[in-house]
């Protein structure tokens, strides 16, 4: 059986303005999707815009916040509102310290944005694909949501909710054709480490220093393939890691 065709699809994608979610803007346009892009920084996703050929619906919007979100969505132009697709990419890390030495506010924000934005957003898209009986969900999780790693505890646990999240949803959805699957990487070189070093370039560089991290483009990859398959074929989860890497803390320096 072929393939689903992705030409003419409606994919929105969280964090949208860099990294992964860049990365799957950028293949999804080439396989003709049209797509609304959705991140906090505007200049970026205007720009990331320009330089696709596709149909493009920029939205500036922080997932953290419940009503900004609803507003936004609720606001999309007829046209936009049929959601085919929708990646839910928006994500971070704030800090490396052990538990007792860590800063609450750091872990509201990873809290609010890995775990609350993905509701929000899930939550404003997925009736609709419901009421229409068609419908993709593909939530970007982490080795993080598999293994517990050093210093790595509320970003491990909001990783470990979107894997609950996403059985539960697959759960819930039941009755509907409605998919829903999750991509789980390993070490992938974004400004993951640069956002978790709070813009500390040089302790960011020295994560990928000695291996081969995988890339953006890799997880878009996997994404597009998890898109296309067939209808009757639900790819329940992804685990992609680099080569080097076996585990979070197993890795083999070349």
């Amino acid at each position: 059986m072929a393939n689903t065709d992705l030409n003419g699809k409606i994919v929105l994608i969280t964090g949208a303005s860099s990294g992964i979610g860049e990365a799957c803007a950028r293949r999804f346009a080439e396989a003709g999707a049209r797509l609304i892009l959705a991140a906090r920084r505007r200049e970026r996703l205007e720009r990331l815009a320009s330089e696709l050929t596709v149909d493009t619906h920029p939205i500036a919007v922080d997932v953290r916040d419940r009503a900004e979100v609803e507003a936004s969505l609720g606001a999309l132009p007829q046209e936009w509102t049929a959601i085919d697709i929708l990646i839910n990419n928006a994500g971070l890390s704030r800090g490396l310290e052990k538990i007792h030495e860590g800063n609450p506010d750091s872990w509201d924000e990873m809290v609010d944005t890995n775990i609350k934005g993905l509701l929000y957003v899930s939550r404003t898209v997925i009736p609709g694909m419901v009421q229409r009986g068609s419908g993709h969900v593909i939530n970007i999780g982490s080795i993080a949501g598999r293994e517990v790693y050093p210093n790595g505890n509320v970003y491990c646990a909001t990783k470990y909710a979107v894997d609950a999240i996403t059985k539960g949803m697959r759960i819930d959805l039941v009755d509907s054709p409605v998919r829903v699957s999750t991509i789980d990487p390993g070490l992938v070189e974004t400004e993951f480490s640069q956002v978790r070093f709070y813009g500390d370039k040089e302790r960011a560089k020295k994560v990928y220093q000695g291996y081969q991290p995988l890339t953006g483009d890799d997880i878009a990859d996997a994404a597009i393939w998890i898109a296309s398959r067939p209808w009757h074929v639900q790819v329940a989860e992804v685990l992609v890691l680099p080569t080097a890497q076996r585990s979070t803390m197993i890795m083999k320096k070349e």
